[in-house]
This record gives C-alpha cells, sequence and structure tokens, in this order.
C-alpha cells in the first residue's frame, strides 16, 4: 500500500527551528496556521545563493509550498509575508515561545487559535523593543500567549482569562502558568533558564 502525496500551495507559517542535513540543505520545523507543526526538508539551502536561505528565518511569516507522503515533506518554496523585527530580550522571549510549540505540540495537529496567539505575541514583541528593562507590554505578550497554549492544549487553568496588562497580576499569574507549564513539559526549559538570568539584570 503506498501512502497519497500530498502537496501543499502557500501555507502560512513561522520557522521554529532548523537543523543542517547533508552538505547542502536543511530539516526545518515549521509551525503552519493550517497544517501544525511540520517538518520540511529544504533541499540546497544552505548554498550561498539559495532562494530559500535568506527567507527561512525564524519569527518572520513566511508562505510556504511543500509535497511529500512521509513524516519529512520537501519543501518547493518559501517567501517572505512580513518582518517581525526583534532584539534583546524580546527576541529571547520569542525564542522561548518556539521551544514551548516544538515541545508541546504534536506534528500536523492544526491549532489555529494558538497559531493567531504566537502571531500576535510577536508583534507585540516586535512593537516593544525597549533599553533596560522589559516592557509591561512584553510581559503581557508572553503570559496570554502561555494561557492561551495551555487552554487550547486540554492543560488550562480551568478559569476565564485574566488581564494580563494588569502589573499587579503579573507575578502570580507568571507563577501559576509556569508551574502548569512545567507539570506538561517534564523537564525545563532551555530557554526559560537564559530567561530567568536575564531577569537579574
Amino acid at each position: 500500500m503506498t501512502r497519497r502525496v500530498s502537496r501543499i500551495q502557500d501555507a502560512v507559517g513561522y520557522v521554529l527551528h532548523s537543523a543542517a542535513w547533508r552538505e547542502t540543505s536543511l530539516i526545518v520545523q515549521v509551525f503552519t496556521r493550517s497544517h501544525g507543526n511540520m517538518a520540511l526538508v529544504a533541499k540546497g539551502a544552505k548554498r550561498p545563493y539559495s532562494v530559500l536561505r535568506p527567507v527561512l528565518t525564524a519569527f518572520q511569516p513566511i508562505s510556504l509550498s511543500w509535497s511529500g507522503a512521509g513524516e519529512v515533506k520537501t519543501l518547493t518554496r518559501a517567501e517572505c509575508v512580513g518582518i517581525r523585527p526583534l532584539n534583546g530580550r524580546a527576541l529571547m522571549s520569542a525564542w522561548y515561545m518556539n521551544e514551548l510549540l516544538l515541545r508541546l505540540l504534536p506534528r500536523e495537529d492544526p491549532h489555529p487559535v494558538i497559531y493567531d496567539a504566537y502571531d500576535a505575541a510577536l508583534q507585540q514583541l516586535a512593537g516593544t523593543r525597549t533599553e533596560g528593562q522589559p516592557s509591561r507590554s512584553a510581559a503581557s505578550a508572553l503570559r496570554r500567549f502561555e494561557w492561551m497554549l495551555l487552554n487550547e492544549t486540554g492543560y488550562g487553568l480551568g478559569e476565564g482569562a485574566p488581564d494580563f496588562d494588569d502589573p499587579a497580576l503579573e507575578p502570580g499569574l507568571r507563577v501559576s502558568l509556569r508551574e502548569r507549564l512545567d507539570e506538561q513539559l517534564g523537564r525545563p526549559l532551555l530557554t526559560r533558564k537564559v530567561l530567568m538570568e536575564l531577569q537579574r539584570y
């Protein structure tokens, strides 16, 4: 029995992680709105003049096309469809969200609500590039995303959405969300350790 080859055109998504594969290619983990987490092989993407090389960047919305029948599909096209300028703590927060998505969501399981929450958080983080202490908006973006991720995957706190912009709620809300995430993850996130270190400065 042969597997049916799927061909997907122009699926909106984000690169979560990429790793070298063979001499000139990459295995790219992407998060798409309609198809969830996907593993794609980007053939030739490591070559200096590859049209894929500048496009397959984390945190930038892209349009993706792929084909294949196995667990790892073949990327056939990728185009940038927006810019999310991130730096400093905002960039580390975005890596933290990527690690959560990779660890908590199964392959090829669509979660459009989580995708929209991720996209909104990146937009909010991109607009909070401040020097010194992390902005109130950046913290609320993370809490809102964590809360939505837990609720949509069935591990929510069993209560209505709090006011993520209320600074009085931030410490307790952060602790309760992180405790619930730790229960589901089983082991600490690497990016969370870095974020905790950054909060000391």
